[in-house]
């Protein structure tokens, strides 16, 4: 079954009609007197996937959760944050999580799979929160499950999956409210060469089939040579 058609094509999102998925300016962080990220500007176009590197320390992980809302930047006039157009900053919090919900994905290296649930009900986990019908919900997580290449695993529990299996499992869960941005942390730090090599070829035929971007926090230079451009920081600063 190609990708492509778990899309939604006759669906037309406002967000196709703006210039970037990602427009921040002057991102700043600091916690307690420890400075992590110092004036960080940072712009992504369209189905582009960008590499985020650096060494342990540099503010990888913290600039990726901020652009993702799971964090927020400190308070500063110039800061800007715009994803899909949509100024984040300005959203409530029920909005902000209703927002992240429906547009953005987000892929851990440490899978955080909820042990109690199969595979499946995994995947469908934001589906159902985001108020999807259950049908159907488990129609895209089996359809999005036999895509990766795990419709004979649907049923287990994530205990019975090899760590590959896990972080596939991850991504089809990232990917069933169809987002236009997905956000991996690490995402193959977990995994051994051939699962790693097989996750990052997983991404860019995603990111052509589901026209959605991604932003990828990452040690692991064969897929950083991969990205279409690659963010280098260093003690919280981008170093061009």
């Amino acid at each position: 079954m190609s990708i492509h058609s778990l899309s939604s094509r006759n669906e037309k999102c406002i967000f196709d009609r703006m210039d970037s998925l990602i427009e921040a300016r002057h991102i700043e962080k600091k916690y307690g007197h420890l400075q992590v990220l110092k004036e960080v500007d940072l712009s992504m176009g369209f189905k582009e996937v960008v590499a985020i590197v650096g060494p342990s320390g540099a503010g990888k992980t913290t600039l990726l959760q901020i652009l993702g809302t799971l964090e927020k930047a400190d308070e500063h006039p110039q800061t800007v944050l715009k994803l899909l157009g949509e100024d984040v900053r300005q959203f409530s919090s029920n909005a902000l999580a209703a927002f992240r919900n429906k547009h953005l994905g987000f892929i851990f290296q440490f899978h955080e799979l909820l042990p109690e649930f199969t595979a499946l009900e995994n995947v469908c986990m934001p589906a159902w929160i985001g108020k999807i019908a259950d049908k159907e919900a488990r129609k895209r997580a089996g359809e999005l499950l036999e895509t990766m290449g795990l419709s004979n695993r649907a049923d287990h529990r994530p205990t019975a999956l090899s760590g590959g299996e896990q972080q596939r499992v991850a991504v089809a869960r990232a990917l069933i409210n169809r987002p236009k941005l997905i956000f991996a942390d690490e995402p193959s730090g977990n995994l051994d060469t051939e699962n790693a090599h097989q996750l990052h070829q997983l991404f860019f035929t995603l990111r052509d089939e589901f026209d959605c971007g991604f932003v990828l926090v990452t040690h692991n230079n064969s897929l950083a040579d991969m990205a279409d451009r690659t963010l280098t920081l260093r003690d919280g600063q981008v170093v061009r």
